[in-house]
């Protein structure tokens, strides 16, 4: 069975490979994928918007740990989510919002209470080691989802913002920087098309970061230096500078509004 990890965790500290073998002391032909350890220090949002952009690239029956756990050693709970014939182990803290969100036809969240499935304790700082690693590991071996602990209703969830439509407009905010600066936002491709649905042959016209963007269909398209739209791989609004950093050159950052109306 696969296993993927998405993480804060970054390439400098062992802590990534640490988890690998943990995973692989239990199970030695666990197949781990690394889906990224990027993910800002302690970002619960940034997280939640990568794992939903990830996880339905990969395989039913996947199990996907997910770390971003600013709350380590507190009260928060463990938690292992079966959505359909996918897998989630995390920290119960919102990071699991789009799976909770997507509409499963089966859903069920564990609190994961079963000790005897977690490695001897030895801190209360690397959850990642003690309890996420080796419950996947023995989900991947086979064990019930119903012998790592009891069902809850009452898990965190966060707000993801959406993007509102009003008249001729659509209203939304960079949810998201990537490493080359683009600037995501929650603006997606269908709620552009609504646009076209009021005006067909009208223009399209971007307003964020005090500036204003033409709507282009890649990158090469645009002037350097000139910043610009593009809808990316996810069906999302991306601003861009082509061979540049939009976010450094317009200090854009997440939650910055952006708006797309038809041109007059």
């Amino acid at each position: 069975m696969l296993i993927t990890l998405l993480t804060d965790f970054g390439y400098k500290d062992p802590f990534v490979g640490i988890m690998k073998g943990t995973i692989l002391n239990i199970n030695p032909s666990a197949l781990i994928v690394d889906i990224t350890h990027g993910i800002p220090p302690h970002n619960v949002m940034e997280a939640a918007l990568a794992l939903e952009e990830s996880y339905g690239y990969f395989p039913q029956k996947s199990i996907h740990v997910v770390v971003v756990d600013p709350e380590v050693g507190s009260g928060r709970r463990p938690i292992l989510v079966q959505a359909d014939d996918c897998y989630f182990i995390g920290p119960d803290n919102g990071v699991f919002t789009p799976v909770f969100d997507a509409g499963a036809e089966t859903l069920d969240v564990i609190h994961l209470t079963a000790e005897h499935y977690f490695l001897p304790k030895k801190g209360n700082t690397f959850h990642g080691r003690d309890v996420f690693a080796p419950v996947a590991a023995w989900l991947s071996r086979g064990i019930s989802v119903e012998n790592m602990g009891e069902r809850i209703t009452d898990y965190m969830t966060i707000k993801i913002p959406k993007a509102q439509s009003k008249d001729d407009r659509v209203e939304g905010e960079v949810i998201s920087i990537d490493r080359f600066g683009n600037a995501i936002t929650n603006i997606r491709q269908l709620e552009i098309d609504g646009l076209y649905i009021i005006n067909p042959m009208g223009g399209i016209e971007i307003t964020a970061a005090g500036a204003t963007a033409a709507l282009r269909n890649h990158y090469s398209e645009a002037k350097e230096n000139v910043l610009s739209g593009v809808i990316n791989s996810s069906g999302r609004l991306e601003l861009f500078l082509y061979k540049g950093n939009a976010s450094a050159a317009f200090n854009m950052k997440a939650g910055d509004p952006v708006a797309v109306r038809l041109a007059v």
